[in-house]
């Protein structure tokens, strides 16, 4: 093998380092959102929440409890009690995210609204309609959803 090769080979093999690095580093950090902002990209989510157990996507933290027919939803200590097919909208937020320590991949405002579908085995389900100004890749996007919502992509009519 020549020292071209050797080379050519070295360079992939770091180029492959770096985009793993990248990938294992993105950090999603998220602040209040600017004023003003419109959001013309959608996407949409079934997700299903733990009851009594805390989840946190972005800074928010959520928390879920039902009763009877009815839900009560603790968002940053702000409860309301939805019921079958009631939409609860999150305040509008902003979410930086960056790569290995301080590099810029996007950053976008967004929203979250839920529409409750009901509770099943523990676990409240809802569409989860994520509103963005900005589009944002949607390996991004679920680096910002934690796992244990089980977010899986709804087609949006």
């Amino acid at each position: 093998m020549g020292i071209g090769a050797k080379i050519l080979i070295g360079l992939v093999v770091l180029v492959i380092l770096l985009l793993v690095a990248a990938f294992l580093t993105l950090n999603v950090n998220v602040v209040g959102s600017e004023p003003d902002v419109t959001y013309p990209f959608s996407t949409m989510y079934g997700v299903s929440f733990p009851e009594g157990e805390t989840i946190t996507i972005g800074n928010m933290h959520i928390l879920v409890l039902s009763y009877q027919n009815e839900l009560i939803t603790d968002i940053d200590g702000t409860r309301e009690k939805l019921v079958v097919g009631e939409d609860r909208k999150l305040s509008e937020r902003r979410a930086r995210i960056s790569t290995l320590g301080a590099l810029p991949v996007a950053d976008t405002n967004f929203q979250i609204t839920l529409r409750y579908k009901g509770e099943r085995e523990n676990r409240a389900y809802f569409d989860m309609t994520l509103r963005t100004s900005k589009q944002v890749p949607d390996f991004l996007i679920k680096r910002l959803l934690p796992a244990e919502i089980d977010a899986r992509p709804i087609q949006i009519p």
